[in-house]
């Protein structure tokens, strides 16, 4: 352990816990949860223990602490009490294995050259054909019908994962109501989340409940084997995608390739995280720029220069990365609502952290992003939206620990980088190609599973002209974006 003097010891922050459920009568279920955990940063700083009957967590919120737990030399990913539960779905996969199960590293460096840059190249295609997909559907809902804007992003990033990781079209633009895929898998995943939260053993009164939750795993499992069987009675050994990846390719350590349930493990983690924490990320990007017309306009320059006035643009991969200022409002977002709103880690051995505190071997330490997101770092007015937080300058000047929303380390999404080229792709065709119309003027309100996304929220759709995309050039607020309009927005404090 951490030598610490006797005087400098202190007892982590709580509430004074009852017997048994601790502080579980102070904790509100569901949606509330989070702004119950940021609450409790603003008055205890940046940690906490939180009991919740006879479970015990550490929760972390603070950049320097943050900035200590990551030091993979006395820290290492903690498999929490919700994660356990989605082992009941996603076994030994990337985001759920315990660090002693070997099918981690084998996965890991099998898929690696999965998310290499000539990968990524050949992503680009299939991610553009379900993108088309998608405008294709909202053409006709144009000026006629409002859109389900988490539903539709859910169509859009399920569908990219199935086609680009294993080629499977789920085909959700062809039908109205979800793949029964992911109907079972959203139900699966608030079955664990409310299992997680509720007294243990519970669920022993549930049985309706865990009946549903054994068919939807059991729905999801067969389809998954299914595709599993129709790769490999089809003679193909490529291994362009994920799929050909984990049937073709040996463990460069041991030797072997990866087992048929370890397969089907991964696919179901990269179709979980693939596409929930993607969606929720680009339906939170769409109502920050309905409140906020001046960072909509300035997207819109950026993707005229780009794109000019073509209503239906050809983006090439390299197109991508130019989207600059459409990158910073993604990150902003992710910022404000970091849509995997935390991760664990636990201690190799017994320690201290922040100079006073101990911890024990193997004790969960639970990272709230949103509450590291919103660290005096960031500067003032933490809460506004404002994506100039994100030009390189301030990236350059911040700590690369200040902003976790794909967590942190080995353990950190592998898939990342897929995830944000799909969404700036997808953000900048719809800024580019449409007009959103805040019908409702909608008030957030969050829907919290295991990830979170704004719950209720749809659109109005209005197709830009031809002249809206030929507005005369002015210079630009930054670098970040192309000059395009005689005079730059106002510059106002961005609203919440």
């Amino acid at each position: 352990m951490t030598q610490v003097s006797v005087g400098a010891a202190r007892a982590i922050p709580e509430r004074p816990p009852l017997p048994l459920v601790g502080h579980a009568f102070n904790v509100p279920a569901g949606a509330d949860f989070l702004a119950y955990l940021q609450k409790e940063f603003r008055e205890f700083g940046p940690v906490y223990r939180l009991r919740l009957f006879g479970r015990d967590t550490v929760m972390v919120g603070g950049l320097d602490l943050v900035t200590e737990l990551s030091d993979e030399t006395r820290f290492r990913k903690h498999v929490h009490a919700d994660l356990v539960e989605v082992r009941a779905l996603a076994g030994d996969g990337l985001f759920t294995a315990y660090n002693h199960e070997p099918n981690w590293r084998k996965a890991h460096d099998i898929l690696m050259p999965a998310f290499s840059l000539g990968s990524m190249r050949g992503y680009h295609a299939p991610m553009l054909q379900v993108a088309r997909s998608l405008i294709g559907k909202w053409d006709r809902l144009a000026g006629v019908q409002s859109v389900d804007v988490p539903d539709e992003m859910t169509r859009l990033t399920f569908d990219t994962i199935g086609l680009c990781g294993f080629g499977y079209d789920f085909e959700s633009f062809r039908r109205d109501d979800l793949h029964p895929f992911v109907e079972a898998m959203a139900r699966a995943l608030v079955f664990a989340q409310e299992k997680g939260e509720s007294i243990p053993g519970s669920e022993l009164f549930k049985r309706k409940k865990v009946e549903r939750f054994r068919a939807d795993v059991d729905l999801m499992t067969n389809l998954v084997d299914d595709v599993i069987r129709e790769r490999r009675a089809s003679g193909d050994t490529s291994t362009d995608d994920l799929m050909g990846l984990m049937l073709h390719t040996k463990d460069p350590v041991t030797g072997e390739p990866l087992d048929d349930v370890n397969i089907r493990h991964q696919v179901i983690t990269f179709l979980i995280a693939g596409h929930e924490t993607t969606s929720s990320a680009l339906s939170f990007a769409l109502y920050y720029l309905t409140k906020h017309p001046e960072v909509l306009a300035r997207a819109q320059a950026e993707v005229d220069a780009l794109w000019g006035d073509t209503e239906s643009p050809d983006p090439q991969y390299g197109d991508i990365g130019k989207l600059t200022y459409i990158r910073q409002i993604l990150n902003e977002s992710l910022r404000l609502w970091p849509t995997a709103p935390a991760y664990a880690v636990e201690p190799i051995e017994d320690t201290v952290i922040g100079g006073k505190y101990p911890v024990r071997k193997g004790e969960s330490l639970m990272v709230i992003a949103s509450a590291l997101h919103r660290d005096a770092a960031w500067g003032e007015n933490v809460e506004l939206f404002d994506p100039e937080r994100f030009t390189p300058e301030r990236e350059a000047a911040r700590s690369v620990h200040a902003f976790k929303p794909f967590g942190s380390g080995e353990r950190a999404c592998i898939g990342r980088q897929f995830a944000l080229h799909e969404a700036t792709l997808l953000l900048g065709l719809l800024v580019h190609r449409y007009r959103l119309i805040d019908h409702t003027d909608y008030q957030m309100k969050i829907k919290s599973t295991l990830t979170i996304k704004p719950e209720g929220f749809s659109l109005r759709l209005a197709r830009r002209t031809g002249d809206e995309r030929r507005l005369p050039a002015a210079p630009a607020t930054s670098g970040a974006c192309p000059p395009r309009r005689r005079r730059a927005p106002p510059r106002t404090a961005p609203r919440p």
